[in-house]
C-alpha cells in the first residue's frame, strides 16, 4: 500500500509539473512579437494622415487597421537626438545628445535602450537599416542592443547585382559613369582611394536621382529583403522577437527608381503657399537650409539673399520627396505581406514611426532643424491585432513609444522612462495628455535652446541661452518667445505672442511651459 501511495503521489506531482510547464511554455510562446518600422525624415505625407496628394496605399491600409496618432511630435527635429530619445525613453536634456556627434553611451553608459530591454526580457532582437543614427553609437552599432551583430546597409548581400549604390545613394547609369571617370582620374593623380568618396560628396552630390533599376538597387530595397530574410529565421523560433527595420528615404538625396517618380505629375506638385518668416517672429527660430545647400546642384537655384529656391527646383525637390515616400511605402508593403505569409501577422504588434518632420519650403525652410510644426510633427501608428482601430488628435511624444510597447507586450516598463504608456488610448480610454514638448538648439551657439509645447490648438516657444550649464527654469528670462494659433493660422504666418488679443493665451501657455521646465530640474542626474 505504501508503495502504491508513493507511486500515485509521484504520478500526480509529475502530471502537475508537466501541466505547469505546458502553461508556462504556452504563455512564453504566445508572447507577442514586435515589428518596429522607422522611416527617416518622413513627415505625415501619408494619405491616412490627411495628405490627399500622397500615394501611400500600404501605410494607409495599416493605418486603417491600427491606431493612428495624428498629432505626434519628436523631442528634437534631427535624426541623432530624435532616435536617441525614442530608443532610450529619455528627453534630449537627459541623454545629452543634442547633435550628430555625441555618442549616447559616452554620456549615459548604463542606459537601457528599447531593443536592449526587450532582449533582456526574453526576446530575440534583430535590426536592419537605420535604427540608431550611426553617429550616436559605437562602430558595433551598440552591440548590447542586439541578439546578433548588426550589419550596416552597405554590408548587406541583398543588393541588385550585389552592388550597393555609390555614396550610399546613387545608381543611375549617368552617375556611375561620372563616378568612374572622376575617381579613376583622382586615383591616377595620386589621391588615396579612401578619400575619393569625400571628394565626390563635395563636388558631385545631386539632391535628386531617378533610375530605371530594380528597387533593391537602392538601399531601402535591399533593407526590406534583408528584413524578410530575418523574418524567415525568426518564424522558425519559439521565442518572441522584436524586428526593427529602418528605411533611409525620404531623407535627401531623393533617389529612387523612375517608376515612383512617374506616379506623380510634377506640374501638379503643390508648393508651400507661405515662404516667408512669420510676421513678428524672432530670427532665432530659423536657419539657412545648410543641409540642403550641401547638395552640389542647389546653389545654382538659390534666387535671393534670403536663400529662396527657384520654383522649378522646389517642384523637383517636392516631387522627389513624394516619389521617395511612395518608394518606401512599397517596401513597407512587401514587409507586411511577408509577415502575413509567414503566419506571424496575428501575433505581431506593428509600429510605424517617422523620426521627425520635414520642411518643404514653408517659411523658406527646407529639411528639419526647427521647432515649427512641419519639422516636429511626425507619423506614428500602432497596429495591435488584439485592439480595435482608432485615432486621436491628442498630442503625444516620441518618448511614449518605449513604455507603450512594454505595456502592450506585457513587460513591466523600464523604471527610468520619461514618457507615458499610450495603451489606455488603444483601449478607448481617455488620457491626460495636455501637450507635447520639443526642443531645438539655435544655430548661433549664443542663442541657446528653444523649448516648445504643442497643445491641440497652440504652440508656445521660449528660447534660453544657458541651457547647457543648468536646466532652464520658469524663473529665468527667455531671450525670445513665440505663439502660434493653428486654428486661425495653420501656416504659422504670424507670431501672436505680443498680440494683446492673445495675452491671456500667452500667459496660460507660458505657465504650462514653465511648469514643465520646473518639473525637469534634476532629471538629467537620475541614474539607473
Amino acid at each position: 500500500m505504501s508503495f502504491l501511495f508513493k507511486t500515485k503521489s509521484l504520478t500526480v506531482i509529475t502530471v502537475t509539473l508537466v501541466m505547469l510547464l505546458g502553461i508556462f511554455s504556452s504563455a512564453f510562446a504566445q508572447k507577442r512579437n514586435i515589428l518596429f518600422i522607422a522611416v527617416d525624415d518622413l513627415k505625415p505625407t501619408i494619405g491616412a494622415f490627411g495628405d490627399k496628394f500622397a500615394i501611400t496605399p500600404n501605410m494607409d491600409k495599416l493605418a486603417s487597421e491600427g491606431y493612428v496618432f495624428l498629432n505626434a511630435y519628436t523631442q528634437q527635429a534631427v535624426c541623432g537626438p530624435s532616435r536617441a530619445s525614442m530608443l532610450t525613453g529619455w528627453r534630449p536634456d537627459r541623454t545629452k545628445v543634442w547633435d550628430l556627434k555625441t555618442l549616447i553611451r559616452d554620456k549615459n553608459p548604463d542606459v537601457v535602450t528599447l531593443p536592449q530591454y526587450f532582449k533582456e526580457n526574453g526576446y530575440t532582437v534583430l535590426g536592419t537599416g537605420k535604427i540608431f543614427d550611426p553617429r550616436s553609437v559605437n562602430k558595433q552599432y551598440d552591440e548590447v542592443s542586439w541578439s546578433e551583430p548588426y550589419k550596416f546597409p552597405h554590408e548587406l548581400d541583398t543588393y541588385y547585382n550585389n552592388t550597393p549604390p555609390k555614396l550610399g545613394y546613387y545608381q543611375s547609369p549617368e552617375y556611375l559613369k561620372l563616378y568612374k571617370r572622376v575617381t579613376d582620374s583622382l586615383i591616377k593623380s595620386g589621391m588615396k582611394s579612401g578619400k575619393v568618396d569625400g571628394y565626390m560628396r563635395k563636388h558631385h552630390k545631386p539632391s535628386t536621382e531617378k533610375a530605371d533599376v530594380p528597387d533593391n538597387a537602392y538601399e531601402d530595397g535591399a533593407i526590406v529583403l534583408d528584413a524578410i530574410n530575418k523574418l524567415d529565421k525568426l518564424a522558425k523560433s519559439d521565442k518572441p522577437f522584436m524586428l526593427m527595420v529602418g528605411f533611409k528615404r525620404p531623407h535627401l538625396p531623393f533617389a529612387c527608381p523612375t517608376k515612383y517618380w512617374d506616379m506623380y505629375d510634377e506640374s501638379k506638385i503643390p508648393i508651400a503657399p507661405w515662404q516667408e518668416h512669420s510676421v513678428d517672429g524672432p530670427g532665432v527660430a530659423y536657419h539657412t537650409n545648410g543641409e540642403l545647400r550641401s547638395y552640389t546642384d542647389i546653389p545654382a537655384y538659390v534666387v535671393d539673399k534670403e536663400g529662396h529656391i527657384a520654383k522649378d527646383k522646389q517642384r523637383e525637390l517636392i516631387h522627389g520627396y513624394y516619389a521617395a515616400t511612395t518608394f518606401v511605402d512599397t517596401q513597407i508593403g512587401k514587409l507586411l505581406e511577408a509577415l502575413k505569409e509567414k503566419g506571424l501577422a496575428d501575433n505581431t504588434i506593428i509600429v510605424l514611426w517617422g523620426d521627425h518632420g520635414w520642411h518643404l519650403g514653408d517659411h523658406g525652410l527646407w529639411c528639419k532643424h526647427t521647432n515649427f510644426e512641419q519639422a516636429t510633427r511626425l507619423p506614428f501608428l500602432i497596429y495591435d491585432p488584439s485592439k480595435k482601430p482608432g485615432k486621436t488628435n491628442i498630442p503625444v511624444e516620441t518618448l511614449d513609444i518605449y513604455p507603450t510597447l512594454c505595456e502592450l507586450a506585457g513587460i513591466k516598463p523600464e523604471p527610468t522612462l520619461q514618457g507615458k504608456s499610450l495603451e489606455p488610448m488603444l483601449d478607448g480610454k481617455k488620457m491626460d495628455m495636455e501637450y507635447a514638448v520639443s526642443q531645438w538648439p539655435a544655430y548661433r551657439k549664443d542663442d541657446g535652446m528653444g523649448y516648445t509645447i504643442r497643445t491641440e490648438r497652440y504652440r508656445y516657444t521660449e528660447w534660453y541661452k544657458d541651457y547647457r550649464s543648468t536646466q532652464p527654469r520658469g524663473s529665468k528670462k527667455p531671450s525670445g518667445r513665440e505663439l502660434y494659433d493653428y486654428e486661425k493660422d495653420p501656416l504659422e504666418t504670424h507670431d501672436f505672442v505680443n498680440d494683446p488679443e492673445y495675452s491671456k493665451v500667452a500667459k496660460e501657455m507660458q505657465d504650462l511651459l514653465h511648469k514643465f521646465l520646473d518639473s525637469q530640474v534634476g532629471t538629467d542626474k537620475v541614474k539607473n
